[in-house]
């Protein structure tokens, strides 16, 4: 499953800035059972947004996450910037259910 977010930086706050401290609290979520990766993209011509993909086994792993992580040193994480960005929550998405691949 796929969980989506898309994160908007405050003024005088930037992607990089965001993306320091994601990365921190991603090695922490990345260490739960069924975690499969995480990605930040920036978006193109917004340098103040961004897209995170949260890649699980399942949903199931993903709302158990918090019991195998440290979850205290990720709260103050995200606390430490909620004040300087927006986050919007995508959703949760299955994984495809229809695919096109490229023909050669």
């Amino acid at each position: 499953m796929k969980f989506i977010f898309e994160v908007q930086v405050r003024p005088g706050t930037t992607i990089e800035d965001y993306a320091e401290v994601w990365q921190e609290a991603s090695r922490i979520i990345q260490q739960a059972p069924g975690a499969r990766g995480t990605y930040l993209h920036r978006k193109i011509g917004h340098p103040d947004k961004a897209l995170a993909i949260a890649h699980w086994d399942s949903k199931v792993a993903r709302d158990a996450m918090e019991q195998h992580v440290d979850a205290d040193r990720m709260q103050q994480l995200i606390d430490s910037f909620s004040d300087r960005c927006d986050i919007r929550l995508i959703g949760e998405f299955e994984e495809p259910g229809w695919e096109v691949e490229p023909s050669n």
